[in-house]
């Protein structure tokens, strides 16, 4: 099963302000989930941010903030978003796919996605936009989503994904940005 633009919707899973420096290769993280936040504007494809417990760990990344609009970002308090309906009420939420990054792997996002595989959801999990504060735990949780038959990938097969041909207007524009 390929990632299809029309069927997807990016999650991004408690890249915040306050918790992020405490995120192993925080920078290399922040970096890749902003890539796939801008990659998504320009293809169309939803993209929800979800913010745990914003009073104590900030809001969103200011990096990724100004990308988003208002309406895009969902404070929990559930570690799960699913547990936490920060998909319900959003025009995305009928969508089958979910394209999932951010923090911490072995927590918000390792819940997420096994709930939202739960709910009959296709999960792709992207590899080098995920992190925790110890990579250990980051590399466990991999390992138990894989278990679980959810879908790792990396930012560049979303991408190459949701483009599906070369040769087009857009894939040049997105090429020339992204691909470099």
């Amino acid at each position: 099963m390929l990632m299809n633009k029309d069927q997807s919707v990016l999650l991004v899973v408690d890249v915040q302000q306050r918790l992020l420096p405490a995120i192993h290769d925080w920078q290399r993280l922040l970096d890749n989930v902003r890539w796939l936040v801008q990659v998504a504007r320009k293809l169309e494809v939803p993209v929800v941010a979800s913010e745990q417990y914003p009073q104590g760990l900030g809001g969103t990344h200011v990096e990724l903030a100004r990308l988003l609009a208002p309406g895009d970002i969902v404070s929990k308090l559930h570690f799960s978003c699913v547990a936490a309906q920060c998909l319900d009420t959003l025009p995305a939420a009928g969508r089958a796919q979910v394209v999932v990054c951010g923090t911490e792997a072995h927590v918000c996002v390792l819940q997420t996605v096994l709930e939202l595989q739960e709910q009959g959801k296709r999960v792709f999990v992207v590899a080098d936009a995920i992190g925790s504060r110890d990579p250990e735990n980051r590399a466990l949780a991999l390992e138990r989503m894989r278990r679980h038959g959810i879908d790792v990938v990396s930012r560049e097969m979303v991408a190459f994904e949701w483009l599906k041909q070369a040769g087009t207007p857009l894939f040049k524009e997105i090429s020339t940005q992204f691909l470099r």
